[in-house]
């Protein structure tokens, strides 16, 4: 089944196969973040999360970058506003880059960045936030947060120490330094590379074979393995077995295990 969801203008949202497909579409802004792009990019993650029939999500960009960070209009109100503004302003803006690098990383549902350009700051933080990156030889990342005076804002801090080491990370964020394609590979940053051409056919076909997977069984074990650094082994056993009672309740578990028993019965 295939199907166009509702107009945005700064994305575009669809879906055929229960896999949804987000695309930044601002290419002549190589699709950096802007207020009103962030606003539509929650809606649309809200209406996968919500709508049962979507099983995976991939996340990509239109033109030739995938997201060039923040958009600068953005930098320029901030200058712009009075002395006694400026903390506020910004911490509440804060809450709105929270709310949706957060929901993407909980997503219960597996989620593909397909990185067809340049990922620069935000961009890169939002490609990391997804469970897996998939590039061609045209990525490249960079945290570049340092060259403006700043730090990652999007979950930088959290995800490339996760995806490359403590030292390296710092390494990266320290200097802002591009991380070309092959690099990215290295490093663990990209988890498959295709050919540009192939890119997000090759992510869309990668997220239909995720999502023949239990629902219940993912979002649950996604759930826990995103929290698996910050608990003990007892922690993420106890977490586990909770789990483990809801997927045995669970329609899936139970089809299967009546088709198992069926193909062993038919052997015997």
């Amino acid at each position: 089944m295939s199907y166009q969801l509702m107009s945005y203008q700064l994305i575009e949202f669809s879906v055929e196969a229960g896999v949804a497909t987000i695309a930044f579409n601002r290419p002549d802004r190589r699709n950096a973040m802007s207020d009103d792009m962030r606003t539509e990019f929650v809606a649309a993650l809200e209406a996968v999360a919500r709508d049962k029939a979507i099983k995976a999500l991939v996340l990509t960009g239109r033109g030739s970058a995938f997201c060039a960070g923040g958009d600068i209009s953005g930098m320029k109100r901030r200058l712009a506003a009075s002395q006694g503004e400026v903390a506020f302003n910004g911490w509440s803006r804060q809450q709105g880059v929270h709310h949706v690098q957060s929901f993407l990383l909980g997503l219960p549902k597996p989620t593909i960045a397909a990185v067809n350009g340049a990922a620069a700051g935000l961009g890169a933080d939002t490609a990391l936030a997804c469970d897996f990156v998939m590039g061609t030889e045209r990525s490249k990342f960079t945290w570049s947060y340092i060259k403006r005076g700043l730090i990652p804002d999007g979950g930088g801090l959290y995800f490339l120490p996760r995806r490359v080491g403590l030292s390296r990370a710092k390494e990266l964020i320290f200097t802002g330094r591009v991380v070309e394609a092959d690099e990215a590979i290295a490093l663990g940053i990209v988890d498959r590379q295709v050919a540009s051409s192939e890119l997000l056919s090759a992510a869309q076909a990668w997220a239909s074979e995720l999502a023949q997977a239990s629902p219940t069984a993912l979002a649950l074990g996604k759930k826990i393995l995103n929290e698996t650094f910050e608990h003990s082994a007892h922690d993420i056993f106890s977490l586990g077995s909770q789990a483990q009672a809801i997927c045995y309740t669970s329609a899936e578990h139970r089809d299967a295990v009546t088709a198992f028993l069926a193909q062993s019965a038919s052997k015997d």
